[in-house]
């Protein structure tokens, strides 16, 4: 299936997106269309999930937890390190059906892709790290005489529910740290990518993954909602917006949930930051991917004294990026997600100008094309500072006092990560300490992740760390063992 679905990128009709159900590929169900965001035609064709499908691979991922429960941690390790050289090797291809269905820059694509590679090897190193302990029972007088041990088990049967914006990093992440710890996991893709998730799953499956292992269906908020009820369930990973998030959460009910959500990302560019490297660095990750991630830059506070000097050449590096074809290897800001995601920035970007802060740049679209937008000294209470604006657009905001900028960002009901320019020690530790986020990131902006180190915010951005080691621990239950009467530290 891995090579239908790759062909069928490179061809001119629309792309193949089969479900996996029970260990089959199905068309069956609800026909669906994905339309391009940049070509504005249908560039995908798939079949949302059934009822009857739902409840099938719920049935069928309970009876299979067992038989993925029973391969060893090198077998799996062994398939995870296959699928990281098919990530590889197939970067180009499937780094071409993002651009497609997303209208992401190919660039960002293959970097996606390459880190679904990384990712996939992070996996398979954790796999083989996964163990337990042997507990010190005799250091209280009622162990004396006892053994105590634990091992991590697999948790049963996960659900990974991944977003648009990175497909299939995203789902390395969930269903690469689910296999590892043993389970059997069913993963619903996003309407928005559902031949880059397919292809991502026939990529494991190729590699090796037993087919009780994944099942992957296609579907809107019904098709989740209804998976997320299902008590057969033990976990669900969802990454997506706070609204949704809470909306998981209250279908899910009494389950282990790790719910990464959405965030408003501020950069600070304290007096002492090199300013021209902080405008670069800013401009290259405010609006990767047209500004659709959840760290994305999208708040800058700048020192007043610095503040005009940034907005300058903030600007100048802006404009010279590459606006256009997704598909063109040169562009660094392609399509947002659809139209209606472009008209609502650009009307955000307006209400701003109409409380009084100065579009600098951009502030257009042209389609589902917003054109890369900064808009300087918004007001504090402006919809592009208070809300998730998760698209190509910047605001840049002055302050005098650190202090004060630190409690700006903390105004906000998200709490994901946050960049910091300064070369002062103590400004980076009272920083580290104070702002209500996940993860600073130091002479770099909000907009920086290693897929090995934890990841995760406070507040509305969620709960719970992605990275594989962090996530088989969500993916696995301790299980305890007592040895009664048999000890390895002495009976008296």
């Amino acid at each position: 299936m891995l090579q239908e679905v790759l062909e069928s990128a490179r061809s001119d009709g629309p792309m193949a997106a089969p479900a996996f159900i029970e260990g089959q590929w199905s068309r069956d169900g609800t026909l669906t269309e994905r339309t391009g965001p940049h070509l504005r035609k249908v560039v995908t064709r798939f079949a949302s999930a059934t009822d009857d499908q739902v409840a099938r691979a719920v049935e069928y991922a309970a009876r299979s937890a067992k038989t993925v429960a029973d391969l060893a941690p090198a077998s799996r390790a062994t398939i995870l390190e296959r699928a990281a050289e098919l990530a590889a090797a197939h970067r180009d291809d499937i780094a071409r059906m993002i651009a497609l269905e997303l209208g992401k820059p190919l660039k960002d694509g293959r970097g996606e892709l390459d880190r679904v590679a990384d990712t996939f090897a992070v996996c398979a190193g954790e796999t083989r790290h996964i163990g337990g302990d042997v507990l010190p029972v005799a250091g209280w007088a009622r162990g004396t005489g006892n053994t105590a041990m634990t091992y991590r088990a697999p948790a049963g049967v996960a659900l990974a529910i991944t977003p648009f914006n990175a497909p299939a990093n995203l789902l390395a992440h969930k269903l690469g740290a689910s296999f590892a710890a043993g389970n059997t996991t069913l993963v619903k893709a996003p309407p928005q990518a559902p031949a880059t998730t397919t292809a991502i799953v026939a990529l494991l499956l190729e590699a090796g993954m037993p087919p009780e292992a994944v099942q992957l269906l296609h579907g809107g908020g019904d098709v989740g909602a209804k998976l997320c009820a299902a008590d057969e369930v033990a976990v669900i990973s969802f990454t997506g917006s706070a609204e949704t998030g809470a909306a998981v959460a209250r279908a899910a009910g009494a389950k282990r949930l790790v719910l990464e959500l959405g965030g408003n990302a501020a950069t600070l560019v304290c007096e002492d930051a090199d300013v021209a490297h902080a405008a670069k660095i800013c401009a290259r990750t405010g609006y990767s991917n047209s500004g659709q991630s959840c760290i994305s830059v999208q708040r800058i506070y700048v020192h007043r004294s610095r503040f005009d000097e940034f907005v300058d050449v903030l600007r100048a590096e802006v404009a010279t990026l590459k606006v256009g074809d997704p598909l063109d290897p040169a562009t660094d800001v392609g399509s947002m997600v659809d139209e209606d995601a472009a008209t609502r920035v650009e009307k955000w970007t307006a209400e701003a100008a109409a409380q009084g802060a100065r579009v600098v740049l951009g502030g257009t679209r042209d389609g589902a094309t917003l054109h890369p937008t900064i808009v300087a000294d918004p007001a504090a209470d402006a919809t592009i500072v208070v809300q998730e604006v998760f698209g190509a657009l910047v605001a840049v905001l002055p302050f005098d006092d650190l202090g004060e900028a630190i409690e700006a960002c903390n105004r906000s009901r998200f709490g994901l990560q946050a960049g910091l320019f300064t070369h002062d020690v103590r400004t980076i530790i009272n920083a580290w300490r104070d702002l209500q986020v996940g993860g600073l990131v130091v002479n770099g902006s909000s907009n920086y992740r290693l897929d090995h180190v934890p990841f995760g915010g406070v507040k509305d951005s969620g709960f719970g760390r992605e990275s594989p080691a962090h996530m088989i621990d969500d993916y696995t239950v301790v299980k305890t063992l007592i040895l009664r009467g048999m000890s390895v530290w002495g009976d008296r």
